[in-house]
């Protein structure tokens, strides 16, 4: 008999800040990257029977009403929320909808929890194909002529004549978007808003990222559906 599936919850959408390092009771320290959670806020809830689909829209901090396009400001002004920096979409289950207007909190995920977290990585330019694929490159010595960091063969002889697509070469390498999973939760101040994750996530400082509960560790006692600092305000 097969497990039954956790209840799809929305994630949180965070800011980068960068890493440091936390000291436990034991004195041991772990490194950590700290992410923040400012005025995040439920700005749509999309439903199955208007779009298709159940998903809770999030926007991150606050963004100056003269970089907002008109059309947003509407969005914005119809979830009576200020208009936002960043806004991202998760899906989730129907019974886990959100009204716009509530405010998440960064206790969303709790200490000992595993998240998935989602960033785009760095970009590093072009690089060549031993950074680029981990290539090994050609041998130091044994008549090999300034061509040790070169990619060798690209193809065969006269059949087919051609290189192949999606040939593994040199090229721009990073701003790609990149997943990390299960990845342990150290430490979270809800007071501030911040999110401490153990180890390395993708991305620069000052780059977002999504964090969600890790899919293939769920977790077991995840508040459901959500962590609110405020409740969503009254309709009409």
């Amino acid at each position: 008999m097969s497990k039954p599936m956790a209840k799809l919850r929305t994630g949180l959408l965070a800011k980068k800040l960068g890493m440091t390092r936390i000291f436990r009771e034991d004195g041991t320290h772990v490194p950590v990257t700290v992410l923040r959670v400012d005025q995040l806020q439920v700005v749509a809830a999309k439903t199955q029977d208007k779009d298709g689909y159940t998903a809770v829209q999030l926007g991150w901090g606050k963004a100056k009403v003269k970089n907002v396009s008109q059309p947003n400001r509407g969005h914005f002004a119809k979830a009576k929320v200020e208009p936002k920096s960043k806004v991202m979409e998760f899906r989730v289950d129907a019974d886990a909808l959100l009204e716009p207007g509530a405010t998440l909190s960064a206790a969303h995920f709790a200490v000992g929890q595993k998240v998935d977290v989602c960033g785009t990585s760095k970009g590093k330019g072009f690089a060549g194909g031993m950074k680029r694929w981990n290539y090994s490159g050609l041998e130091a010595s044994h008549g090999v002529s300034i061509s040790h960091r070169s990619l060798g063969s690209t193809g065969n002889r006269q059949d087919p004549g051609r290189t192949f697509k999606n040939k593994k070469m040199a090229g721009h390498l990073g701003v790609e978007r990149i997943t990390t999973l299960n990845v342990e939760v150290a430490a979270v101040d809800a007071d501030k808003g911040l999110l401490m994750i153990k180890g390395a996530v993708p991305g620069a400082k000052g780059g977002y990222v999504r964090i969600r509960d890790a899919v293939k560790m769920p977790p077991k006692d995840a508040a459901f559906p959500a962590v609110l600092l405020e409740a969503a305000p009254a309709a009409g």
